[in-house]
């Protein structure tokens, strides 16, 4: 009989003669030690002064919430339905529907959370909630996860609660045979889903050779593997800015083991069979967060592994974009999400400042001419109004070719996504590319996709404006007829396109020439028409652009700038009054924003056409040459 045979059916006999209930002491005993052993080191953001910048909360014990007179427990489905005050962590088992309320709004969270859960804690330690759980359909792997709960998120999704982790897959089946190998890969939590690394990555950082480093980011907690500033998108949570820029404080955080046994782990821990929310109770994705027992890698960690992304991609803070760029993209969507956390938590106000701006639109729409609306003959002036009134008629006039216009659109969107991903699966090819380099490639990405939006509009528009001379014509034309003909500009209209996103790119790099971008951008607003009708060259086009738009400057401002305001305003105000009326995801939300958008396109695309011919038919009846001499009106002879 060999060693390993007879260790084994040892180790059987010693399991048979066991007293009942020593292999479950065992288990536990096994995933203590492994949970011990792997523990994170937690560096988080330096916070130098109270309520200062920084990161505001540790990762705290959640026993502290329990017969807390500050705490509430309330539901279900209602804010205002009290069930107790200071609830225990048994009052919480099998609660469904039910959220935990802390004291404070979180829509307006001031100081109020960061000095409450100073408060609370006291002098408890920070803690970090370990489990293993292996995955039904992936045996031969296990996970040990480590669960930390923070008082509040401040991220672009304010909310009470905050549950993030991080997770080590191991080849095992279980904790004690997890003891003897060292962990094949790891997956840092951050929004949705989570970043993967392996076990010896460089981006990896390990302390003492097993207990692996993490960098929450200040507000959001987004795990990161390095210290710098991350593009953050969620469907939940939109897109911002994760900061884990240093100075940092390290923690290591007391561990606490949730066995794997259900029924263990509801004995040792209640509060792991609540079925409610760990906040607050808002609209949408300002709701406090369901907990670690909720989530699917709770008991399918391997299968939510698989979807693990390579990398996150770091703004770049130095170097060719600048700090000010940075700034610009991080401060511009803080603001977007105030705006609609404002209108979320005082919607009387922000009505107020609507009605207001509505009623300078109507005093506009009362002052300006209007009619006659007559969309043919479009080589002729028209009044401010008349522009807005002849494109809207020529739209709803002929909707079939119009709507089609905006149809062929979409491929546009699903060929940046494309070549988007192929950029980024080109980092992969390269290897491994973090930190500002990263978020250079994903700049470059989003150049990308920029551009090929602009030429997606530019050739929308060049369609519609040879539709519009077509229809004037008094000749038939769909849309597929209308973009074929607009593809035979497609040389001047690519180079035209091109040297659009070069002088955008070049003069809004520092904040001080983007006035300048602006008004270049008004001047060269009508390249395009000029490409088609005029059949003119890129650079042709844009000069010839700069002249017709030559004191006119707010005039096609003004008329171009509603047009895309209209367009892109539908969209994202159709999916505001879902977020009242639904709990529709930013997802779907984005989406319809994006059709939306896509059907008001050919509006866009009228008004401009419609411009271009005013201003060329200004041009050539009303020469705007100032003579030297003018004649004389009245006599000035005294003789």
């Amino acid at each position: 009989m060999t060693r390993a045979r007879a260790i084994l059916i040892l180790g059987a006999v010693v399991a048979l003669l066991a007293p009942p209930g020593a292999a479950l002491a065992a288990t536990i005993g096994d995933e203590e030690a492994l949970a011990r052993r792997y523990a994170p080191v937690v560096r988080l953001v330096e916070q130098t002064e109270e309520c200062g910048p920084g990161e505001r909360y540790l990762p705290l014990e959640v026993d502290v919430l329990f017969e807390q007179p500050t705490v509430a427990l309330r539901g279900p489905w209602s804010g205002t339905d009290l069930v107790k005050i200071g609830p225990a962590a048994s009052d919480l088992v099998g609660r469904y529907e039910y959220h935990l309320d802390y004291p404070g709004s979180a829509l307006d969270p001031g100081c109020s959370y960061e000095l409450w859960a100073r408060r609370i804690t006291g002098d408890t330690a920070p803690a970090v909630y370990a489990h293993v759980a292996g995955d039904p359909g992936f045996p031969g792997r296990l996970a040990l996860q480590y669960w930390l709960f923070y008082a509040f998120n401040e991220f672009n999704n304010l909310h009470e609660g905050d549950w993030e982790m991080i997770q080590l897959v191991f080849e095992a089946d279980d904790a004690a045979e997890a003891l003897e190998e060292p962990p094949v890969e790891v997956g840092y939590s951050s929004h949705e889903g989570a970043e993967r690394a392996g076990w010896g990555d460089e981006k990896l950082d390990i302390v003492d050779g097993t207990h692996p480093v993490v960098y929450p980011a200040a507000g959001s907690h987004a795990n990161k593997y390095t210290d710098a500033l991350y593009l953050g998108s969620s469907a939940e949570a939109g897109v911002g800015c994760d900061d884990t820029r240093g100075p940092h404080i390290e923690l290591r955080p007391d561990v606490r083991t949730i066995p794997s046994d259900p029924s263990a782990a509801g004995e040792a821990f209640p509060w792991i069979g609540f079925a409610g929310r760990w906040g607050e109770l808002q609209r949408g994705f300002f709701n406090g967060p369901t907990g670690p027992n909720l989530k699917s890698q709770w008991t399918a960690p391997i299968e939510w592994a698989e979807d693990w992304r390579d990398r996150s991609y770091a703004v770049p803070t130095g170097g060719v974009l600048g700090t000010g760029a940075t700034d610009l993209f991080c401060s511009g969507v803080a603001r977007g999400s105030k705006a609609l956390i404002q209108l979320l938590k005082s919607p009387g106000p922000t009505l107020v400042v609507l009605a207001l701006l509505l009623g300078l639109l109507a005093y506009a729409i009362a002052r300006a001419t209007w009619t006659p609306v007559a969309p043919l003959r479009v080589a002729r002036r028209r009044a401010w109004g008349q522009i807005l009134s002849s494109s809207a008629r020529m739209y709803v006039s002929r909707p079939r070719l119009f709507l089609g216009l905006g149809v062929f659109f979409i491929p546009v969107v699903l060929t940046i996504t494309v070549l988007q991903w192929l950029l980024l699966q080109l980092i992969d090819l390269l290897g491994a590319v973090t930190g500002d380099l990263a978020g250079l490639f994903a700049y470059l990405a989003l150049v990308l996709g920029g551009a090929i939006t602009l030429l997606g509009f530019a050739l929308a528009l060049a369609a519609t404006s040879r539709a519009l001379v077509e229809i004037d014509a008094g000749r038939a034309i769909g849309p597929f007829q209308a973009y074929r003909l607009a593809i035979g500009q497609i040389r001047p209209l690519v180079g035209a396109v091109a040297l659009f996103v070069l002088m955008w790119i070049v003069l809004t790099i520092t904040l001080i020439l983007i006035p300048i971008a602006i008004w270049i951008a008004v001047r060269w607003a009508l390249f395009v028409p000029v490409i088609e009708v005029e059949r003119r060259s890129a650079r042709e086009a844009l000069r010839r652009s700069a002249d017709l738009v030559r004191g006119r400057w707010i005039r096609v401002a003004s008329l171009v700038g509603l047009g895309v305001g209209i367009a892109f305003a539908a969209g994202p105000l159709i999916g505001s009054i879902l977020i009242f009326v639904s709990e529709s995801s930013l997802a779907l939300l984005n989406l319809i924003a994006g059709l939306v958008y896509a059907f008001a396109l050919p509006f866009i695309a009228l008004v401009t056409s419609y411009v271009y011919f005013d201003a060329r038919t200004r041009e050539e009846l009303e020469p705007r040459e100032v003579p030297d001499e003018l004649p004389a009106e009245i006599s000035l002879d005294t003789a």
